[in-house]
């Protein structure tokens, strides 16, 4: 393998992030089945509800990867779609097939086994063929099929948009990347936030993030974002705005469309700035940098791991052997354990496996 091939595969090391991410929508799931169960519960800080903007998250990282992966190989005339794909289908489609699988049989089957009620309002086969196709994110609107299968929700979305976005990088000129996409970033936001199309609104498909996070990349790789990078102040107030996001109501506006822009910008210059406008600074450490390298299984797990503790807290509860902090703390020490132990066990014993032939794609 060449050495220009090496430099087009380095990309910056965002592993704490994703891990980061994957914990805070764990932090939004945990107190929601703790109430709906009955389960004492915490709810009152800003950052336990703030699992879905991690997920916003993670479309503008994605877009900011896989785009910038896209148009070095387009400005070195190598980019193969078919390549593309494999990789992709590689690295997403065991995982998520085997949780769709696990997902309907213990909705349909291990459920009613154990006596738990549970409402499956939905035709099995039309629920199967949504998720098989890629379109959970209108599944789980519809139905609310439960936890296990609702959060693939957001696998749907960038599977739609790889569908997309690499055919239309293909066929537009290498020097009109950067042109098409923000046309198609500021057309697509505000055809989202039009009254007449509102199920773009209802199933989630919020495209405009990953577009807008390959923008950010591209404008990077063309040097056009060196102005954020003449003071430490820049970076340091993306940063502490973006704190401020998750951990208050500061910028939870009550227009979505201010929400969404704000979301999207600021999401964008933060990646940006872990990856190329760290003044050397960057958050590297070999156990965070693993736990973002299994995140992927840390966010398809964890509702997994969420009703086991539900399930065996309930048998505690009845029991009345701790006070509701104590639970709580239970709660979320054991589904954390769990959903790293899965992550873990599945990455090496399931993954690896298909990653290592992924490598021959590149």
């Amino acid at each position: 393998m060449s050495s220009k091939r090496l430099h087009l595969d380095r990309l910056p090391n965002l592993d704490p992030l994703r891990f980061l991410l994957a914990s805070l929508v764990l932090f939004f799931h945990i107190p929601q089945l703790s109430r709906n169960q009955g389960l004492p519960y915490f709810l009152d800080a800003p950052v336990f509800n703030r699992g879905t903007e991690a997920v916003y998250m993670f479309f503008v990282l994605s877009g900011f990867l896989i785009i910038r992966l896209i148009y070095r190989y387009k400005q070195q005339d190598d980019f193969s779609i078919k390549k593309f794909y494999i990789r992709r289908i590689l690295r997403i489609f065991p995982l998520y097939y085997l949780i769709i699988i696990f997902g309907f049989l213990f909705y349909w089957q291990i459920l009613p086994a154990l006596n738990i009620p549970f409402e499956n309002n939905y035709n099995l086969g039309e629920g199967v063929l949504m998720t098989t196709f890629f379109f959970p994110n209108v599944f789980a609107r519809l139905y609310h099929p439960g936890g296990i299968l609702e959060v693939l929700w957001s696998i749907g979305i960038e599977e739609q948009f790889y569908v997309m976005i690499a055919p239309l990088l293909y066929i537009v000129k290498k020097h009109r990347i950067l042109l098409i996409l923000s046309i198609l970033t500021i057309g697509y936001f505000i055809l989202f936030h039009l009254n007449v199309l509102d199920t773009l609104r209802r199933f989630s498909f919020v495209y405009f993030l990953l577009f807008f996070g390959g923008i950010v990349a591209i404008l990077e790789e063309k040097k056009r974002l060196e102005f954020l990078k003449i003071s430490r102040v820049i970076p340091l107030f993306i940063v502490v705005a973006t704190v401020l996001y998750f951990a208050t109501d500061v910028f939870k506006f009550q227009d979505l469309w201010i929400r969404n822009l704000t979301t999207m910008l600021l999401f964008g210059l933060f990646i940006h700035t872990l990856a190329h406008n760290n003044f050397g600074k960057r958050l590297s450490h070999k156990f965070l940098n693993y736990l973002g390298q299994i995140s992927y299984g840390i966010y398809m797990f964890h509702v997994i791991a969420l009703n086991c503790v539900v399930f065996f807290m309930l048998k505690i509860e009845e029991l009345k052997i701790f006070n509701d902090t104590i639970t709580i703390l239970l709660i979320y020490i054991l589904t954390f354990a769990i959903t790293i132990l899965l992550a873990h066990l599945s990455y090496t014993y399931f993954e690896t496996y298909f990653l290592k032939l992924k490598t021959k794609f590149r």
